[in-house]
């Protein structure tokens, strides 16, 4: 018996044993003891039963050949689950073990629960998910608020992928003010990860941008996997402005859509979130127009029944005197505020307008439109600068406005 369980029992002459634990100080000893000897893991094994209280908390059994656990799934993670479990399905389990003092007994506390055999990607996607929430990545402090009134927004993902048409439809579509910046990047494959990293960090340091769209439409988990990469969520993590994620469908989750500032379904839930609607915009303006004419009219006539009841006829002439100056000096101030709020609605237009020319300028596709051509090494991605970046055989990537093409060097000038 170890010496801090051994100082409780023993005994003093004939008197009663001297420390005797109650039955919470010896419940919660054990406990203590289970939590500190016993660190987070995964466990596997069938699960016999299941059920999902009123309170959302989920309650199970594991067992293999000899054994049984008994686990708790409380709500919050029970949210999470991409699965309907049922007894008999073989699952993994993450978490610590501990003991329920009330009942006495110890059981397992869930984190994460899967079926079983999902594979080498999902365990990654758990063990990467698991370590960037430990670091704070995932933080709810740390997300910003999207900007109500978007100047501009930037867009990552590929030029030629149907996600790209719907964020230009949708966005043209509910505010055409809203300049797009395109920096596109492969969103599957090989690479695709760096590349979706670099172009997030491009668009940082073109600034001017007031919002960024990183996603790609639907596919497969191995489709998506690049945005299940560290270094995507870290170029997210790092972005100084805000970033929605946009990536697959609805029921698709990357480790993206955690690190991000705000979490859209889809590319178009995206474009609508980011977009304020122009005629909603309008309607809002018309609804509070004719508020406050209603509340006007109805001040006026109180003011006048008021008037009545007093009966001097002296006294509401020149009180309606008053109300009809008060009314006139009203129709000069709304004339003066028009004049005013056109004046700065014009001034506001001028330099949208300048804006929107400067980024379009500073935009890598204006050079392409304009008839130039990128050029880049297949291999890699590197942009080439010189004659001196090539060598004769290298393959090439060329980008033009509207497609691209695919050569050999044949031979190199230098300059």
């Amino acid at each position: 018996m170890s010496p801090s369980f051994s100082a409780h029992l023993e005994p003093t002459g004939d008197g009663p044993v001297a420390g005797i634990l109650t039955v919470s100080e010896m419940t919660s000893l054990v406990k203590e003891t289970l939590e500190e000897a016993l660190p987070m893991c995964w466990v596997t094994g069938e699960m016999v039963d299941f059920s999902r209280a009123a309170s959302g908390h989920c309650y199970l059994t594991l067992k293999d050949r000899n054994s049984q656990l008994p686990c708790v799934l409380f709500r919050f993670y029970a949210r999470e689950m991409t699965f309907t479990p049922e007894p008999g399905m073989m699952v993994v389990a993450y978490g610590n073990i501990s003991v329920y003092e009330r009942g006495g007994r110890y059981q397992f506390l869930l984190y994460r629960l899967q079926p079983a055999g999902v594979g080498e990607l999902a365990l990654a996607f758990e063990r990467l998910r698991s370590r960037l929430e430990e670091e704070g990545l995932f933080e709810a402090e740390r997300k910003r608020a999207l900007p109500a009134f978007p100047r501009a927004i930037g867009i990552v993902t590929s030029e030629t992928g149907a996600a790209v048409r719907d964020i230009v439809e949708v966005v043209t579509r509910r505010a055409p003010g809203i300049q797009l910046v395109l920096r596109s990047a492969r969103v599957q494959g090989q690479g695709a990860a760096g590349e979706i990293s670099r172009a997030i960090d491009d668009l940082n340091r073109l600034g001017g941008l007031d919002i960024l769209i990183v996603g790609r439409g639907g596919g497969s988990a191995e489709d998506l996997w690049a945005f299940n990469e560290e270094v995507v969520a870290r170029a997210i993590y790092a972005s100084e402005v805000p970033v929605v994620s946009a990536v697959g469908h609805e029921i698709d989750y990357t480790i993206a859509d955690y690190v991000a500032d705000v979490r859209a379904p889809t590319p178009s839930a995206a474009a609508e979130i980011v977009a304020p609607d122009r005629a909603v915009l309008a309607q809002g303006v018309q609804d509070r127009r004719r508020h406050l004419q209603v509340a006007m009219d109805n001040r006026l006539r109180h003011l006048g029944d008021q008037l009545g009841q007093v009966g001097i006829r002296r006294m509401a002439e020149a009180l309606r005197d008053r109300l009809d100056q008060s009314s006139q000096d009203i129709d000069e101030g709304r004339r003066s505020l028009a004049a005013g709020l056109d004046g700065q609605l014009r001034t506001r237009a001028a330099a949208l307008r300048t804006e929107a020319l400067r980024l379009q300028g500073l935009s890598p596709l204006t050079g392409l439109a304009r008839g130039f051509a990128f050029c880049e090494h297949e291999a890699d991605g590197r942009p080439v600068h010189s004659g001196g970046d090539l060598r004769r055989g290298q393959r090439l990537r060329l980008r033009f406005g509207r497609g691209g093409a695919l050569c050999r060097v044949e031979d190199v000038i230098r300059e």
